[in-house]
């Protein structure tokens, strides 16, 4: 279900509420996601954000392909009224924001430092198991079930539960009574003790605003990150530091909701550590091979492949699979050899310098094709995207699964129409310009009651609608998704026989 602002944002007994941002139209890719990588419950979405409850530890966190960015949840509410009241009135909500409910900060803090701790446990036992002679006999089977053990209870109570375990023992043993404010207190202490285990004094943060809609008419970013900023000061005494906080305050104001919350990593998760030259946007290209279902030993096919983002992205999730990869350019096959190199995949995927047009494969020989089609200004495919489609057609076998990232211009064409712009390269040839890709902006516009059921599906059975048939390609499944300035489609067909039988 959709989330409905201003709902309920109660933390479980047990695991932690995120957001991640997503590209538009990414969404339900995300959801499903976070549902089966995750575990997670509790999964609701608003534009651009999806909302989950997880046990999962970090280095699963990191585990997620089609988010942008990860965020530890505080708070999420209405929308303030900005346009009935004054702009005074909203800056003091803004502060009652901390001031009203300085548990939940406290809490997503503890929870924050919770998550860094059990993930230094672990890479202490990872440098270790590295150095196995230093180590008795049977130590490493002791510590293994030691750590299982310690993991399993802190999977099962997050932060915030150990904190009222630990408050409940103190008023047993002492037979003292403690108020809220000292057990307010009791938190605050808590989190400072983390951070002088830190060797720092005090907390530092800095806060990070975006405003969307009539809000941003009103206020601007800095205005709400300067109220947010001193409120935090006055509150909690923790220091600004705008150039190395050791934590980030992230806050979104748009006309549908308000959402505050913790970056759990800096560097977004979009942003691949082993891809060395980007081209299509890595959550797309692991949207397109979700879809496409790929199962061990398949032989999967990107004909197009540029710097080879999909392969790459494809080979990381599902690696016992013969990947190939084809390009007519030698500047896109040499950033694809490097991108293979920097990720230890060379001898996951083989590489052909030849034309979609014209793929030195045998009929019905691969099991998935996956592609994007080039598109915009500096590429002239026209009425030749039809002659790709039937070379691709050609390669796949019956009941083979074709993926591809399509324009407006070329449904245009594969409908029988004409394209506004109509670009061509008679060989088929793709040129992806590194770093071009902008990074998907989520819009914030789009309705947020209506089950994703019914508006995802309702999107996706639009695009199928419009989507013909192609020869034995029969369309089964079409998201449309945003690529920063335009948007493309991730359509799916389905090779339903074979066309020379």
């Amino acid at each position: 279900m959709a989330v409905v602002p201003g709902g309920p944002s109660s933390r479980p007994a047990a695991g932690a509420q995120f957001f991640c941002t997503a590209g538009r139209g990414l969404e339900p890719f995300l959801m499903r996601e976070v549902r089966e990588r995750l575990a997670a419950t509790q999964v609701e979405y608003i534009s651009g954000k999806v909302f989950f409850t997880t046990c999962s530890d970090l280095n699963m966190l990191k585990q997620l392909k089609s988010a942008e960015r990860l965020f530890l949840l505080i708070k999420k509410q209405l929308p303030f009224p900005v346009s009935s009241v004054s702009k005074g009135k909203i800056l003091n909500e803004l502060q009652r924001l901390i001031n009203d409910d300085p548990e939940s900060w406290l809490n997503a803090i503890s929870i924050w430092k919770n998550l860094l701790e059990l993930d230094a446990k672990k890479e202490k036992l990872s440098h270790e198991n590295a150095n196995p002679l230093k180590r008795k006999v049977g130590e490493d089977d002791i510590t293994a079930k030691k750590l299982k053990t310690e993991q399993i209870q802190e999977l099962q109570e997050t932060k915030e539960c150990q904190l009222e375990k630990q408050i409940e023992e103190k008023i047993l043993e002492q037979g003292n009574f403690i108020t809220e404010g000292e057990k307010f207190q009791k938190l605050q202490d808590d989190v400072m003790e983390a951070v002088d285990t830190r060797n720092q004094t005090n907390i530092t943060f800095r806060v990070s605003c975006r405003c969307s809609g009539a809000v941003a008419k009103t206020l601007t970013a800095q205005e709400v990150g300067r109220v947010i900023g001193i409120a935090l000061m006055k509150q909690f005494g923790w220091k600004a530091d705008l150039r190395n906080p050791n934590l980030e305050i992230f806050i979104h104001l748009s006309d549908i909701y308000s959402v505050l919350g913790i970056p759990v990593f800096r560097v977004p998760l979009a942003c691949r550590a082993y891809i060395k030259t980007a081209g299509l946007r890595s959550t797309i290209a692991w949207a397109m091979a979700s879809l496409a279902e790929i199962k061990a030993g398949a032989v999967v096919l990107d004909p197009m492949c540029g710097l080879g983002t999909i392969l790459l992205e494809a080979a990381k999730e599902w690696p016992h699979v013969y990947y190939v990869g084809a390009d007519v350019s030698d500047s896109q096959l040499s950033g694809a050899y490097d991108n293979l190199r920097a990720a230890g995949l060379r001898d996951k995927i083989e590489l052909l310098q030849v034309s979609v047009i014209e793929l030195p494969l045998p009929s019905e020989s691969v099991d998935i094709i996956i592609s994007d089609i080039p598109f915009g200004k500096k590429f002239k495919l026209g009425k030749d995207i039809k002659r790709m489609l039937q070379e691709m057609e050609r390669v796949l076998r019956v009941g083979g699964t074709i993926v591809l990232l399509l324009s407006e211009d070329h449904h245009r064409h594969l409908k029988g129409g004409e394209a506004s712009s109509g670009p061509l390269n008679s060989q088929g040839g793709h040129t992806e310009e590194p770093g071009g890709e902008e990074r998907l902006t989520p819009a914030e516009k789009a309705a947020v009651s209506e089950p994703v059921s019914s508006s995802f599906a309702a999107s996706n059975q639009e695009c199928l609608d419009r989507m013909p048939p192609l020869g034995s390609l029969v369309p089964v499944d079409c998201y449309r998704v945003s690529l920063g300035k335009t948007d493309a489609l991730i359509s799916k067909y389905k090779k339903s026989y074979s066309p020379g039988r």
